[in-house]
């Protein structure tokens, strides 16, 4: 083998060839280095079961599980000869990507236990083998140039965008940091790729023509200009074609929208590209034309259960995911770069508006976006990131999404979380709604992009009514005209369940097809009596209520207490002079502070004044004597002068400052300042006592540790022109000399070294 730090496609190899022991040299990647070990295609599973079968295919996924396992196994050249010069090998891994059951198959198929621990082998090998194929450095001796990496995948067609499509499809789910990773070094290294994929765009668009070209539903933008003649037969419709076409359309369709969402949600680099194409608007039209009349189809048309089922799951998926390629398609395009603040923010915005006035005319897509993503919110977002936003146009835009859940027939969840992560029930029924009628017996609600016509949308028990009274009195006048047996409550309590839907109401009463609540009531229930609500002033409640300004409880108040402004006949320094309050507080204040040990009290009036005493009571000592009332209390002197003393207000203390300096004399004043200060509460001490502290414990510490401090520098100096002083010249040189010990790794010396050797032209 060549020497390490060559790239695999400049190394070359010496081979002994022959009895003689002939040697001869060969590339690295040659096809003679490659081994005949043939590879068999994949075959899946089938849904039978037999035993035949599965021996069958166990026989087979064992084989290839082997063969990937050996391919894994080969050291770096020899890999990639096999890679790309055998074909047996891309055609195994090929028929993986085309048969292998993908994310929403495997949940109809239960395999035996061997049979899945089989396929999991075999799926994670072929996702090593093409994450290894797609990896054109392992390791420093082992790696590929870029370019002829980029030319090797592309060249021998290791690489093409519906393998890449694939790829997401079937191992996105918990690979998805990797396969970004793939899939960026793929379109990094030959950018090729991208020209493929802006081909393939078109295509895509051409699976939703098609689609509607099977329908009978001809839009304007794919119609001929071709005359039609008159012997040409009457197009086949969702609701006349075959069952097994149906089922393909509805397969195919499914099919598309996964494999395009799980592309986009993996590798956001091409959105620019579909939406450089208009895939927004053409997949807003093609979701408002054809969902409905494959959704009628698929519910009407009588199916075996399975199939039924199957085929709507899988059509509510695919509405599902055409809502979020639109969203994806949004935020990469223009929500992101707006956020993040690019130059062409206005661009964007209006590009945003743009693409939203144009869905104002698909009302059924519009509706059903909303109720996954919410305009408003996303409105919001420009609003906050742009504040030139045309507050006219946002409006009409929301103006427009509640007129389409209006036109839909679809009622709005009562609250709408701030996230999209919030709601995952509403989410979740996009995936996993089942068929209307099993929904209708279970009386479960179903979400999403169906269309409501036999199914009763579950009301607000009459909580919120988009009819004023005089159209619901008409709505109700109406059915009574045609159902005169019924009575209005029966009649209100239907209107409440279906939304106010008097056709919908109409059609379930006469087929007897009322949801269970409704049979279980009384058809001649009458209409109940409302409540008159009690009058605002007496049923209000306000902490103001019966004061001398409740002009509701009062006739007559004191308008003189009632002023704007200032007062009339007041003056401000006047009422900053007012010191009556002070006065009123001091009086209260002084109270506390007079400790009185005899308490005097009335006699008769022949006696002096007499004064209650301290005295003994035996009585109340014998009451008492048993229960140690304060044995166990500290009453030491220490912990009873610890208490702080009753301190007067700073406001009061004017006047008893001046009668202190009177009585006491200069000496116990002199000692009464030094004793509060020694009993000074330091809460906050001085902050220089406290720096002078940590800078004298530092420097304890530095002396116990050995420290010693730098030599002063003086390699400022002083002003230039002026000359400088030895020891500043001096400290140049040492710091010039040894500037390079720190962080730059002594490159100066290094690179004089390299002078030194004529290394660099000096």
């Amino acid at each position: 083998m060549a020497c390490s730090r060559v790239p695999l496609d400049e190394q070359h190899v010496i081979e002994v060839l022959g009895p003689q022991s002939r040697e001869r040299t060969l590339p690295a990647l040659h096809p003679e280095r490659k081994e005949d070990r043939g590879f068999i295609p994949y075959t899946p599973p089938l849904e039978d079961h037999s035993p035949a079968q599965v021996e069958e295919f166990l026989e087979h996924a064992q084989f290839i599980s082997e063969d990937l396992e050996w391919l894994l196994s080969l050291p770096h050249d020899k890999f990639w000869c096999q890679v790309v010069f055998d074909e047996s090998l891309q055609r195994c891994l090929d028929s993986y990507l085309r048969l292998a059951p993908r994310g929403i198959d495997s949940s109809c198929l239960s395999f035996a236990p061997a049979v899945s621990e089989l396929q999991r082998r075999l799926h994670h090998s072929v996702f090593m083998v093409f994450l290894r194929m797609a990896t054109h450095k392992e390791s420093k001796e082992n790696f590929i140039t870029p370019a002829v990496f980029g030319e090797i995948i592309y060249d021998n067609f290791l690489f093409d965008i519906p393998k890449i499509l694939d790829l997401c499809v079937l191992f996105g789910r918990g690979n998805s940091h990797l396969l970004h990773k793939m899939i960026e070094n793929i379109f990094t290294q030959q950018p090729s790729y991208y020209g493929d994929l802006n081909e393939t765009v078109p295509s895509i668009i051409q699976v939703f023509n098609t689609i509607l070209e099977k329908c009978g539903l001809q839009s304007g933008d794919i119609a001929d200009n071709e005359p039609v003649k008159l012997n040409t037969h009457t197009c086949f419709t969702a609701m006349t074609m075959r069952e097994e076409d149906l089922s393909d359309l509805v397969f195919y369709l499914c099919d598309t929208c996964t494999t395009v969402h799980c592309f986009l949600d993996i590798f956001p680099e091409a959105c620019h590209t579909f939406h450089k194409h208009g895939f927004l608007n053409r997949l807003s039209s093609f979701y408002e034309a054809a969902v409905l009349d494959m959704e009628k189809a698929v519910r009407k048309r009588i199916f075996d259960k399975c199939v039924q089922e199957d085929l709507w799951r899988r059509l509510s998926h695919s509405c599902r995911r055409m809502v979020d390629i639109t969203h994806i398609l949004l935020q990469h395009t223009c929500l992101q770069p707006i956020l993040e603040g690019s130059e062409n923010t206005a661009t964007h915005v209006e590009e945003f508006l743009q693409i939203f006035t144009a869905f104002l005319q698909e009302k059924r897509f519009l509706a059903d976006y909303d109720e996954v993503y919410p305009v408003a919110e996303d409105i919001s977002l420009l609003q906050q990131a742009f504040p030139h936003l045309d507050d006219t146009r946002t409006s009409y835009l929301l103006h427009a999404v509640e007129s389409a859940w209006e036109t839909t027939g679809k009622k709005r969840p009562h609250t709408l979380s701030a996230n999209h992560n919030a709601e995952p029930s509403s989410k979740a029924d996009w995936d996993t709604r089942s068929f209307p009628n099993m929904a209708e017996e279970k009386g479960a609600e179903l979400k999403g992009a169906e269309c409501m016509i036999d199914v009763p949308h579950k009301g607000d028990n009459g909580a919120v009514c988009s009819l004023s009274a005089g159209e619901l009195e008409s709505l109700l006048s109406h059915i009574r005209d045609l159902l005169p047996d019924l009575g209005e409550g029966f009649v209100m309590s239907c209107l409440e369940t279906y939304g106010y839907d008097g056709e919908l109401v109409i059609n379930n009463i006469l087929e007897n097809r009322l949801t269970p609540e409704l049979r279980n009531l009384d058809r001649n229930m009458p209409r109940p009596v409302k409540e008159t609500p009690p009058p605002v002033l007496s049923s209000r409640s306000n902490v103001f209520d019966d004061d001398e300004f409740d002009v509701f409880s009062r006739e007559k108040v004191d308008m003189s207490r009632v002023w704007r402004g200032r007062r009339q006949g007041e003056s401000t320094r006047d009422m900053l002079n007012d010191k009556q309050h002070i006065n009123d507080q001091r009086d209260r204040y002084r109270s506390y502070q007079t400790v009185v040990d005899e308490v005097l009290i009335a006699t008769d009036s022949n006696q002096d004044n007499a004064y209650l005493i301290d005295d003994y009571d035996d009585d109340y000592d014998d009451t008492y004597d048993i229960n140690q009332v304060g044995a166990n209390d500290l009453d030491e002197d220490a912990e009873l002068l610890s208490r702080r003393p009753f301190t007067t207000p700073l406001v009061l203390r004017a006047s008893a400052k001046q009668e202190e300096e009177e009585d006491v004399g200069g000496e116990e004043g002199e000692e009464e300042e030094k004793e509060s200060a020694v009993k000074r509460d330091q809460f906050v001490q001085d902050p220089a006592v406290l720096r002078e502290r940590a800078e004298a414990r530092r420097a304890a510490m530095q002396n116990r540790r050995g420290y010693r401090a730098p030599p002063p520098s003086n390699v400022v100096g002083g002003p230039k022109g002026r000359g400088q002083t030895a020891e500043t010249l001096i400290d140049r040189r040492k710091k010039e000399a040894h500037k390079g010990r720190g962080a730059n790794h002594n490159r100066r010396s290094l690179a004089d070294r390299k002078r030194n050797k004529s290394m660099i032209p000096s």
